[in-house]
């Protein structure tokens, strides 16, 4: 009885493995575009003095250009506060 819970675990584990790759994959790529479309409308402004840029917002950028898409919240509400589309989402 173990060895056949243990068996199917195995399976089920690789099986579902690609799909959570695959998912963290998609999450990144979202969170990098995310900071590009950040960076080129409100990052800029920052710069010139147009905008200021909330702590949230800036560390969620900082979050996404480092890989981690925990960043993804905070750049959708600063993009969506300032009335820019999201980037579609894959």
């Amino acid at each position: 009885m173990m060895k056949t819970i243990s068996a199917w675990t195995v399976v089920a584990v690789a099986l579902l493995a690609p799909a959570a790759a695959f998912a963290q994959s998609s999450d990144a790529a979202y969170c990098s575009a995310l900071a590009a479309k950040y960076e080129k409308y409100l990052n800029q402004n920052v710069h010139r003095g147009i905008q200021s840029q909330s702590l949230e917002a800036r560390s969620s950028f900082e979050q996404c250009k480092a890989g981690d898409p925990t960043g993804i919240a905070g750049l959708e509400k600063a993009l969506r506060n300032a009335g820019y589309d999201l980037p579609p989402r894959s």
